[in-house]
């Protein structure tokens, strides 16, 4: 199959590692989109990439930050390993190349359209931007026959995700939305043991992040999204894909903790909420007389030195047993005199180098996610599968998460309008009431 080139859209934390301040003080300090596809260019599945941003300003510090912790560790070639976080390859230049835009000294938040122009038919475009802009570049570039992967929150707006169903299946193209968790093992099998225990009736989701990511997103925290976009979509849509063809929501209402992020040192907009619950109303497809209830809830106000960056667990009860998962403790702790005890995932993405010094994060599921998308986007280019093809898969294509955006869209406007939010189907749509 032919190589495929990529349009990495952001580059902020997920795809650099790099932010406004220098490398993230996260545990994604170099990284996941870039990091994959660099490897994946190696490995001769991926051939020519581009990057785009908003700022071109931006791109000596993010080509300096790829090519010291990246490019100058052995990681991706040979050599020493160098720092705890770099993962590096060799030559430099050569691994870590790839056109930007807008070029230096440019500003233009419409640079995506003259980044996705440049690409050929079949090529691929991976989005990590601020929330609100999804939608548009996804469109634009679906509309020019590319294939998608967009993060979570794919929108927000139910309409919106509708739409880009529509335009994927009418282009013939793949649109993925990356839902990463759907790719742990831990949580896959979780998945496939909750088909055995009957039917749904109760799921507990909590996800967190420390305070500091206030400080990380405080140009849009708030303005422009909401920490429940951007945490509960994790578990929301692994409760959708646990309950596909099983049981649909039905009514949501939210609530919302308010006071740490518009207070100092945080100062964000005085809309700004610290910890947002989602209560929703499941019912059952098989049987008229079941009933379901969820509680997601997440937060972005956590303690700062907690010794995980995203505190995460969930439980399940099904009609015939439960299950409790708990992804923040894996059962690895490190602790350093300076830092303290430091709970670590490399099933996620592995930072730390092979045996012989080489990049060995192929299995974490950060990884699997993008490469599970290229590899659908190169099998439809040569003609092997259709993109509709993989909704039946479990997926997360962008039909197979629809109900995910149907959920914190409503969510969303519980809030703000302190009410009851319902999930219908009109037709083949799903729409909000």
């Amino acid at each position: 199959m032919d190589k495929l080139s990529v349009l990495m859209c952001g580059t902020g934390e997920y795809t650099t590692g790099w932010t406004a301040g220098g490398a993230s003080k996260s545990d994604k300090k170099i990284g996941v989109v870039g990091l994959t596809l660099f490897d994946l260019r190696r490995l001769g599945k991926v051939d020519h990439l581009s990057m785009v941003g908003v700022n071109g300003g931006k791109f000596p510090a993010i080509r300096q930050h790829l090519a010291e912790n990246i490019g100058a560790a052995p990681y991706l070639g040979h050599g020493s390993f160098v720092g705890l976080f770099s993962c590096g390859m060799s030559p430099i230049v050569n691994q870590v190349r790839f056109d930007e835009y807008p070029e230096a000294g440019k500003v233009d938040a419409d640079a995506y359209k003259t980044a996705i122009d440049k690409l050929a038919p079949g090529s691929a475009v991976i989005i990590f931007t601020p929330d609100p802009t999804h939608y548009p570049i996804a469109l634009y570039a679906i509309e020019r026959k590319l294939h998608v992967l967009v993060t979570k929150p794919a929108t927000q707006l139910l309409s919106h995700h509708v739409e880009l169903i529509e335009a994927a299946k009418k282009h013939n193209v793949v649109c993925f939305v990356e839902h990463h968790k759907r790719f742990d093992p831990v949580y896959s099998d979780a998945k496939a043991r909750a088909q055995t225990l009957g039917e749904f009736n109760f799921f507990s989701a909590w996800m967190s992040q420390p305070k500091l990511q206030l400080e990380v997103f405080k140009s849009w925290a708030g303005k422009d999204s909401d920490i429940s976009f951007y945490l509960s979509s994790h578990h929301i849509d692994i409760c959708c894909w646990i309950l596909q063809d099983r049981a649909v929501p039905t009514r949501v209402v939210a609530s919302a903790a308010t006071g740490i992020a518009t207070g100092e040192p945080y100062n964000c907009v005085p809309q700004t909420e610290d910890t947002i619950t989602l209560l929703v109303d499941w019912e059952s497809t098989t049987s008229q007389r079941h009933r379901g209830t969820a509680v997601y809830t997440a937060s972005w106000t956590a303690p700062l030195k907690a010794g995980v960056h995203s505190a995460q667990h969930w439980y399940y009860m099904g009609e015939k047993g439960d299950i409790t998962v708990d992804q923040a403790h894996r059962g690895y702790d490190v602790t350093v005199d300076d830092t303290g005890k430091v709970w670590f995932n490399p099933m996620y993405m592995k930072y730390s180098p092979s045996e012989t010094g080489h990049f060995d994060g192929q299995h974490g599921y950060g990884y699997i996610s993008i490469e599970k998308f290229v590899d659908a986007a190169r099998t439809v280019n040569a003609g092997l599968a259709t993109p509709g093809e993989f909704d039946a898969y479990g997926l997360p294509t962008i039909a197979n998460t629809v109900l995910t955006t149907a959920i914190l869209n409503a969510g969303r406007v519980s809030l703000d309008e302190k009410r009851a939010v319902y999930i219908k189907k009109d037709g083949d749509r799903w729409v909000l009431e």
